[in-house]
């Protein structure tokens, strides 16, 4: 980040004006973005170009900021962390995310939910679907749709075993405000939250 978007951050985060747009039209504040009311087309499309990035970019940040905590701060990360606004388990989830992928395997072309969407998989799975996503410009859910349609076809001459859980509608509803709030389908979401756990709870014995 350079020394100009670091000073925007934090005029951001502080609740001061900045202006984000080249020409000015665009004020931002911490909790508002107000546009001029004869803002050419193209100038919003690229608002909203530069908002994704930074959106997109910060889950890869704040992924690699809890990662460098938990290397270097082991006894007292958590302790920082509570300190702030962030929720620890959203973090977690970054960090579980950026772990899987060091930054020369990132793909600067595609969304950190493309990356999310295949990091339970082998590492030869995340790059085909990676690369395909990237070389025929598939969105996270295209890409989803792809892989869903191969694990359907894979099933079909597998045998698959059924598991059948049991929980209080509390419990159900949290998931499913979970699985909603990272744009999946429960059974995917129970899914991915189960392979991550499995691979927290080995990573020591490897």
């Amino acid at each position: 980040m350079s020394v100009g978007e670091a000073s925007r951050t934090g005029a951001i985060a502080s609740g001061q004006r900045d202006r984000l747009s080249p020409n000015g039209s665009a004020v931002t504040r911490r909790t508002s973005l107000a546009l001029p009311p004869e803002l050419p087309l193209a100038e919003w499309r690229q608002l909203g170009h530069q908002m994704f990035v930074v959106a997109d970019s910060s889950s890869w940040w704040l992924g690699d900021w809890l990662i460098y905590g938990q290397n270097h701060y082991p006894d007292r990360y958590k302790r920082a962390v509570a300190g702030t606004s962030l929720d620890y388990q959203t973090l977690r989830n970054y960090a579980w995310v950026a772990r899987k992928f060091v930054v020369d395997r990132r793909r600067s072309k595609l969304s950190f939910q493309h990356h999310v969407d295949v990091a339970g998989l082998p590492e030869a799975e995340q790059e085909k679907w990676l690369t395909r996503a990237e070389q025929e410009g598939w969105t996270r859910n295209h890409m989803r749709k792809q892989i869903r349609a191969s694990r359907g076809a894979e099933a079909a001459g597998t045998e698959v075993a059924l598991v059948q859980l049991n929980v209080v509608p509390a419990r159900q509803k949290r998931w499913q405000l979970a699985a909603e709030s990272a744009n999946m389908e429960l059974l995917e979401w129970i899914t991915l939250m189960l392979d991550k756990a499995s691979e927290d709870s080995t990573d020591h014995l490897r």
